[in-house]
């Protein structure tokens, strides 16, 4: 991923504006702080709060920039700075209760019936309502009942709301809901970079969120092991 991201970015600096430059820069760094933190929490790692607070707080900027210039993006910029940020000191003191450390990975444990029937309800709910919300601010003058940027928008901000809290409450189901947003953010940087070519920087998020898919599959393999009771360590 250290290589692919460098080849990537100097691939773009060269023919970039200066400012593009430096947001192509401050994103490929965002991206491998970003792939650091998943390999971590792949691995319940309590590491995975530090990276993660460097990587949320760039990429909330990042869809901050996005949505300025008239893309998709609003969503996930609130999302990084109210949510994100905080919860990286949430999970840490939850991870640090449950058993992780320096050495050792977390206590994951899983959701009863009741529980995933809950998160399901809340996802779809919740999608229904961000959705008029956000259309209310969305920039892409689209006149279609459905606007098409607004549900790239609302689909990976409630897939990282859920998949966020469970992450933090160290529940093996989050990676269910990190698959939807790897997903569903690949498509929505794919359209930023084919809308605009100029947006150099959307190149480093579709390379970071195809690797996060890739982790996502094995961090729902480890943790299926980790929330066993009494597993071993999938190490």
């Amino acid at each position: 991923m250290t290589a692919v991201t460098i080849i990537a970015t100097a691939l773009k600096l060269g023919p970039a504006e200066p400012q593009a430059r430096v947001l192509l820069l401050v994103s490929a760094f965002g991206a491998l702080m970003g792939v650091a933190a998943t390999v971590a929490s792949a691995n319940g790692k309590i590491i995975t709060f530090l990276f993660g607070l460097l990587d949320v707080s760039i990429y909330g900027v990042m869809c901050l920039i996005n949505w300025k210039n008239g893309s998709s993006g609003l969503g996930n910029a609130v999302l990084h700075f109210l949510y994100f940020v905080p919860m990286q000191f949430v999970g840490f003191f939850q991870w640090k209760h449950r058993g992780s450390n320096t050495e050792g990975s977390v206590k994951a444990r899983r959701l009863t019936p009741g529980q995933r029937w809950l998160a399901t309800a809340l996802f779809l709910a919740g999608s229904v309502a961000a959705y008029f919300i956000i259309a209310q601010f969305d920039k892409s003058a689209a006149t279609t009942f459905i606007k098409a940027a607004v549900v790239l928008d609302v689909l990976p901000l409630m897939c990282n709301l859920i998949g966020q809290f469970l992450m933090s409450t160290a529940y093996m189901e989050q990676w269910i809901f990190w698959i939807g947003v790897n997903i569903f953010s690949i498509t929505m940087w794919s359209a930023t970079l084919s809308n605009d070519p100029n947006s150099s920087y959307a190149i480093i998020y579709i390379i970071k969120y195809s690797f996060y898919l890739l982790n996502s599959i094995n961090g729902l393999r480890n943790w299926i092991i980790l929330s066993k009771p009494g597993s071993p360590d999938p190490r």
